[in-house]
């Protein structure tokens, strides 16, 4: 059925199919008739298939066929204020891209994004630490400090990036100006306006690390810090030496977890700011957005997405092979 719909979409013929919707209907039977298959071919192995086979196929009709169909949109000449609709036009979007200072500005932008998960991940593992310590008002501070991940994004956005960082009115602007800072603008230079938008997303996210790397520090025995005192271990060598080393698997999912959000970073860039000053906090999925919304190019958007999609891919992948001797359990 796919094959016909293909020959049609291609004009090669013409069956008289006006939907995709009669190979939806033949993978629905396919999928039936093969799980149906697994038990009277396999018995009992083919039920405990069962337990997986649904969901892997529920997967695949949501993520192969949409991404193949984003593959031939992403070949294609598609503007949605262009009449003839979407043409086919080969490499030409890759060429454009190939040479558009923008995509790659953003993508440099996404470089210094991902390298701040360093600095989030020290302060959270300070936080994690302090937390997890015996001090008077612990169970207040962990919900206090969880607070900003409850919010969303574009709430964070609006509450701090268009009330409270506001040039002229907003409260942390006239503090600037009550310590000396005659023009605070935070969205003013390249740099500020990116550092800014860096701190933003670190107010938001450093929680959901920290929370994760506490659960880690509560797995920790007591006894081996015991231990360690008794051996005569600083606080200093007691967290390098033993601390340290048995939080490398929580560190290293958190981090890859961190990292994975971060590079879906849009929704705070585009309310605050939509890329400026000159692109400076501009990241990928910002300008795909945009080119979506304001430029209607679809094709073009399209390969934009698919290329950035290859390199998360081959990003996290080269990530986890060179992390995975650290993520393992320490003994």
């Amino acid at each position: 059925m796919a094959l016909v719909q293909v020959l049609q979409a291609t004009g090669a013929a013409d069956p008289g199919f006006s939907t995709w919707r009669p190979t939806l209907y033949a993978y629905c039977i396919w999928a039936s008739a093969l799980c149906w298959g697994q038990v009277l071919i396999r018995g009992e192995r083919g039920k405990r298939v069962l337990f997986v086979l649904p969901a892997a196929l529920f997967v695949i009709s949501l993520t192969v066929f949409p991404l193949i169909f984003g593959l031939a949109i992403a070949f294609s000449s598609w503007n949605l204020s262009n009449p003839d609709g979407r043409q086919f036009n080969g490499f030409a979007n890759a060429v454009q891209m190939w040479s558009d200072p923008f995509y790659w500005n953003a993508l440099t932008n996404m470089v210094w994004y991902t390298l701040a998960i360093l600095v989030e991940y020290a302060i959270a593992f300070g936080l994690a630490l302090l937390l997890n310590a015996q001090i008077r008002g612990r169970k207040f501070f962990r919900v206090a400090f969880l607070l900003p991940l409850m919010l969303s994004p574009v709430a964070v956005s609006w509450m701090i990036g268009k009330s409270m960082l506001e040039a002229r009115f907003g409260p942390l602007a006239r503090l600037a100006r009550w310590l000396g800072w005659e023009n605070p603008s935070f969205f003013g230079t390249l740099e500020m306006a990116r550092l800014t938008i860096m701190v933003m997303d670190a107010w938001t996210f450093i929680p959901f690390m920290m929370i994760m790397l506490l659960a880690g520090l509560q797995a920790i025995p007591k006894e081996l810090t015991e231990a360690s005192r008794v051996d005569g271990a600083t606080g200093w060598k007691s967290f390098w030496e033993i601390t340290f080393p048995l939080m490398l698997p929580v560190s290293i999912t958190a981090i890859l977890i961190r990292v994975i959000f971060k590079l879906k970073l849009a929704d705070i860039v585009i309310t605050v700011t939509s890329g400026g000053p000159g692109g400076a906090t501009d990241t990928v999925t910002s300008f795909i957005f945009r080119e979506y919304r304001d430029r209607s190019n679809v094709g073009y958007g399209t390969m934009l997405a698919m290329v950035y999609l290859v390199m998360i891919i081959v990003t996290m992948t080269a990530i986890m092979k060179l992390t995975a001797r650290w993520a393992r359990p320490q003994t």
